[in-house]
């Protein structure tokens, strides 16, 4: 696992351990969190822990297709507990 420069880049993927943790550091700037996304890499941080930068194989793709909703969850849904949403305020999550 290798600690990040002020340099925008990223080991190459074959490097990240078992788990999938690829890197340690660096920081959350626009330009290196969209080319750590662009490259199949997200960050997982606490506060006042150095931010972990994670790039699993396989990662976990969800196909709404095939995805099977259990019936305690269709009962959520149907009461309108909560609103699923997409891109509503795109701009303002990535600036925060």
């Amino acid at each position: 696992m290798r600690w990040l420069s002020e340099t925008i880049e990223f080991p190459p993927l074959d490097e990240a351990n078992s788990e999938g943790l690829l890197a340690v550091g660096g920081d959350l700037s626009p330009e290196r969190v969209l080319y750590a996304y662009q490259n199949g890499i997200f960050p997982w941080y606490e506060s006042d822990q150095p931010i972990l930068w994670w790039a699993p194989d396989p990662r976990f793709v969800l196909y709404p297709h095939k995805l099977k909703v259990s019936k305690s969850t269709k009962h959520i849904l149907k009461n309108h507990s909560f609103e699923i949403t997409m891109n509503r305020n795109f701009e303002d999550v990535i600036t925060a």
